[in-house]
């Protein structure tokens, strides 16, 4: 039997153990997903003061945040007996224009996502090259706001 104890984790994390769901189900036959955090900024060139002298400040800009956005895109092998979300399902939801729940979570630990929220299918391909393994590939766009929760990724601390 095995020992349930559960092993303490160390050294390099493993992307094997970084999981996405699409509508409560995995992706399938996953090879490689990405989360990019979006920042949209608003430049604004201000005129100096008419009490400052002439010179450098006013070639400066300043920078707001005026919005965020989270794009995913993922990568997977087709496989015919696939249990998992694949591209027959991506497919449905892609073509019924819904939004798709989406949680990224680490293995075991799918109950406390780092990222969840509801996203569109933006794209889906699928490539089928001769004599060759045939995949799909998809990105995710944010459909409002997203959860993110970085205390649940295991790492570095963060103070």
């Amino acid at each position: 039997m095995a020992d349930p104890t559960p092993v303490a984790k160390s050294g390099y994390i493993n992307g094997a153990d970084l999981l996405l769901s699409v509508g409560g189900k995995a992706i399938g036959h996953c090879t490689t997903h990405t989360c990019t955090y979006n920042t949209e900024t608003k430049e604004r060139a201000v005129k100096p003061a008419a009490s400052v002298a002439y010179g450098g400040t006013s070639l400066w800009k300043e920078k707001g945040v005026v919005g965020l956005s989270v794009s995913i895109n993922f990568e997977g092998l087709r496989h015919f007996g696939e249990t998992e979300e694949g591209l027959k399902s991506l497919l449905n939801a892609w073509k019924s224009g819904a939004a798709v729940t989406v949680t990224a979570y680490e293995r075991d630990s799918s109950a406390s996502p780092y990222l969840s929220g509801s996203f569109v299918i933006a794209s889906l391909e699928q490539t089928a090259p001769a004599q060759d393994d045939s995949t799909f590939s998809g990105t995710l766009e944010n459909n409002g706001a997203v959860t993110i929760t970085p205390n649940n990724l295991t790492g570095e601390t963060i103070s």
